[in-house]
């Protein structure tokens, strides 16, 4: 690889070497504004870009559910109908795509666990963290305390403008509600996925200075990251990766 790509690696996962963790950006690969979501050859040029194999990034058929699944080798067939991988393989980077919602990364450095999380607002408010959380520690005995964990670019509470139902799920779900959610001036309401999933993340036992918020608004940013809400449903995807190296 002659240059570096473009990606974003999140402070809190610096002191450990062992340990691979990115998300990408519109700039990451050295193409035209790549729409590499679902597209088999920009998923490969992307592993090359990474100085990995295609077959090493392991991504789930991410529907918004609250389903996590453990990856013990590469997958044969499509992980359907899952929003999050758990794994303690190395060599396998668990990958998730975004465009507004969160990319959740987490690892334990004692048991050398790692996950990747997609949480838009009904994954965070269906306890995808928990569950992701939940299944490090029943499969692998991973102690809640040690897990490190980033909070990757998502839409900003600033922008992120929402509807009854997501306020009312949210009430429901989210400890803390409060500093998740709040009023502009038309009235309507906005929610703060960031704070709620670092909130899920704290009630579930993550300790407050393991947790990094990247805090960068795919919206607004807009030569940086796709963002949905701004160019519509078919437009391209950030990937966040995690890997424990071999």
């Amino acid at each position: 690889m002659n240059k570096t790509p473009d990606l974003i690696r999140y402070n809190i996962f610096q002191p450990f070497t062992q340990l691979f963790a990115f998300t990408t950006t519109k700039n990451t690969l050295p193409i035209e504004r790549v729409r590499y979501s679902n597209v088999p050859e920009n998923k490969g040029k992307l592993a090359e870009a990474l100085e990995l194999e295609a077959v090493q990034m392991v991504y789930p058929n991410q529907t918004h559910s609250s389903c996590v699944a453990d990856i013990q080798e590469v997958p044969d067939s499509v992980i359907s109908e899952t929003d999050a991988l758990v794994t303690n393989q190395a060599g396998l980077c668990l990958c998730v795509q975004t465009a507004d919602c969160v990319p959740v990364l987490l690892y334990d450095p004692e048991a050398k666990v790692i996950a990747a999380i997609h949480a838009g607002w009904r994954g965070t408010i269906g306890g995808i963290i928990e569950k992701a959380v939940s299944k490090m520690a029943r499969n692998y005995g991973v102690s809640v305390e040690n897990i490190v964990a980033a909070i990757g670019p998502s839409i900003s509470p600033e922008i992120y403008e929402v509807g009854d139902e997501v306020v009312a799920a949210a009430r429901k779900s989210i400890p803390n509600v409060d500093s998740t959610l709040y009023k502009n001036g038309n009235g309507k309401f906005h929610f703060n996925l960031w704070e709620a999933n670092r909130q899920l993340l704290l009630k579930h036992g993550v300790p407050a200075q393991n947790i990094e918020v990247l805090g960068a608004c795919s919206f607004s940013e807009a030569e940086k990251y796709y963002s949905a809400r701004r160019e519509g449903v078919d437009t391209g995807r950030m990937v966040s990766g995690i890997m424990l190296k071999s």
